[in-house]
């Protein structure tokens, strides 16, 4: 596939309930072929920082609900994944996931996780930093 130049907020849509299968392990975790997510420069120097704080860390683009559509940041393990999720990539060897149903609609999309000012969500390890972590997309059209 190759990149479309257009770029657009991904927080734009939102998709309540499509988060991890609470019940199943990671095993059942289906995988793009090839990476489909990536960070900005910025993005991964606060991700180093939050890994030498936290240790290994996992991200999970959120579905929406309270958090609209945002990627989250959690310690390895703290959220269970399974059937219901498919694994993008890895942020600087963070696994990245996402929702199936999620990504059944953005699955002709790269991910790319930025960083910008503001408070995000309680739950994600970057909120008290007063940043948040932001999904922007760039369209993949098939050549």
């Amino acid at each position: 596939m190759s990149q479309a130049g257009a770029n657009s907020d991904a927080g734009a849509n939102s998709d309540a309930g499509t988060n991890s299968d609470a019940g199943t392990s990671s095993d059942a975790v289906e995988r793009t072929a090839s990476p489909r997510v990536e960070a900005t420069q910025a993005a991964l120097e606060l991700i180093r920082r939050l890994a030498a704080e936290h240790g290994p860390l996992m991200f999970h683009q959120s579905g929406g609900c309270c958090d609209g559509s945002a990627p989250m940041c959690y310690p390895a393990g703290e959220l269970r994944v399974g059937a219901r999720d498919v694994q993008l990539g890895e942020l600087d060897g963070h696994p990245f996931y996402i929702g199936k149903a999620q990504w059944q609609r953005w699955q002709h999309t790269r991910l790319i996780i930025d960083v910008v000012p503001g408070r995000g969500s309680g739950f994600s390890l970057e909120a008290p930093q007063g940043v948040r972590f932001l999904t922007r997309s760039q369209l993949c059209v098939p050549d």
